[in-house]
């Protein structure tokens, strides 16, 4: 599970290099060159490491289950495979054929918003997830969640909208890069306090 942890991080540090980009540009262009859409990237793409982080956690605890690595929780047991799944599981020698089913049943899924995050960590752990996290950072589950839900808004916004204002036609809602660390920042800290709460 480490190297799942790693790759997230390896994936912000990513994600931190296009700022880097946007004060360099910044600092040698004039205003006329917006690269605003870098910042707007970075959401995305902060995002996007969430997310996978939170499935390969999730992907990889549920074998461990499967293998008897991990104590079986009740949502665990509940997951349904396709019946073509079961004849391949048929004398099967690995989990490979789970770990395809669980990438099938997934892909059509974001954990991103929190409900959806938690609902992904049940399948492997039976923690209380808002509250273990919170435990972690020192802050109340309410306002974590609030917090991230605000970051996946935006993110839906830039990906979904164009990041468009809808109040004043032609112009995109206002981003600068302290926001965008700001929530590169905060996805950091709750992806390693889920990493330790599963």
């Amino acid at each position: 599970m480490q190297r799942v942890l790693d790759q997230f991080l390896e994936n912000l540090t990513r994600v931190r290099l296009l700022g880097g980009l946007h004060a360099s540009l910044t600092s040698t262009t004039t205003a006329v060159l917006d690269v605003s859409d870098l910042l707007r990237a970075q959401i995305v793409l902060a995002i996007s490491a969430f997310d996978t982080l939170v499935h390969e956690l999730t992907r990889l605890g549920m074998l461990e289950a499967a293998a008897g690595k991990r104590t079986v929780v009740d949502t665990f047991q509940r997951f349904q495979v396709s019946f073509e799944s079961v004849q391949l599981s048929a004398g099967a020698s690995t989990l490979d054929w789970l770990d395809a089913e669980i990438r099938r049943k997934h892909s059509f899924l974001s954990f991103q918003t929190p409900d959806k995050v938690a609902d992904a960590i049940r399948l492997i752990s039976s923690v209380s997830l808002w509250n273990s996290v919170g435990s972690h950072l020192g802050k109340s589950p309410t306002d974590i969640k609030k917090e991230l839900q605000l970051i996946v808004d935006r993110r839906n916004k830039i990906a979904h909208e164009a990041d468009g204002d809808p109040s004043f036609p032609g112009t995109r809602w206002p981003i600068d890069p302290i926001m965008v660390n700001r929530a590169i920042d905060f996805l950091e800290a709750v992806g390693k306090a889920i990493f330790l709460s599963v």
